[in-house]
């Protein structure tokens, strides 16, 4: 008995005899059909062992990948706490402070220092709310916008590579599928704490 995975990301249990699963057709030879998903089974300690070398993975992957997917990033314009703020920004008309805060996991007051420079570089424009002078409202200019879609045009050129020339099509769609399922989980799981 093995376990597999077809392109579509059915999981299925093989007995000796091959199982054939495709949507919308009859299945051709049947032993043993599971219709759910399956995962293999892995000791406790293996799991922990893998969740380690993950963690220093992701620890590395934050500060070398990241900071190298784009020339922009990498010279130190902007920092990708920043970049990850004005991307946000570019998806609204404008938003206060403290949403900022919110959405960065900051105080208002280290939300503050970072639109201070982002201001400073012509980035955002930040101005007091028309019904409430105490609420601070901070927008994204057009430089700004700019400068998200040349790092973002950085990011899909450098991934391009990275796809083309270190990896096969088939590891290519493995890392966005386990991308997706772990995006999946932070919006569902980790954001919801």
């Amino acid at each position: 008995m093995k376990f597999g995975l077809f392109d579509w990301g059915v999981l299925y249990l093989q007995m000796p005899t091959p199982v054939l699963y495709c949507p919308g057709h009859k299945l051709t030879s049947l032993n043993f059909y599971l219709a759910m998903i399956v995962t293999e089974p892995r000791e406790e300690t293996e799991i922990h062992a893998q969740a380690a070398e993950l963690a220093q993975i992701l620890m590395k992957l934050q500060r070398c990948f990241l900071a190298n997917l784009s020339a922009e990033l990498s010279r130190g314009s902007v920092s990708f706490p920043q970049y990850f703020l004005l991307t946000y920004l570019e998806h609204k008309d404008v938003i206060s402070m403290s949403e900022i805060a919110a959405k960065m996991g900051h105080t208002t007051a280290a939300a503050t220092g970072l639109v201070d420079r982002l201001e400073r570089l012509g980035y955002v424009h930040r101005a007091h709310a028309v019904d409430d002078r105490r609420k601070v409202m901070v927008r994204i200019t057009r430089k700004g916008s700019n400068l998200v879609t040349r790092i973002r045009q950085d990011m899909v050129d450098t991934i391009t590579l990275l796809l083309k020339e270190h990896l096969t099509a088939e590891q290519g769609r493995t890392w966005l599928e386990v991308y997706r399922k772990i995006t999946q989980f932070c919006d569902t799981t980790v954001n919801k704490e």
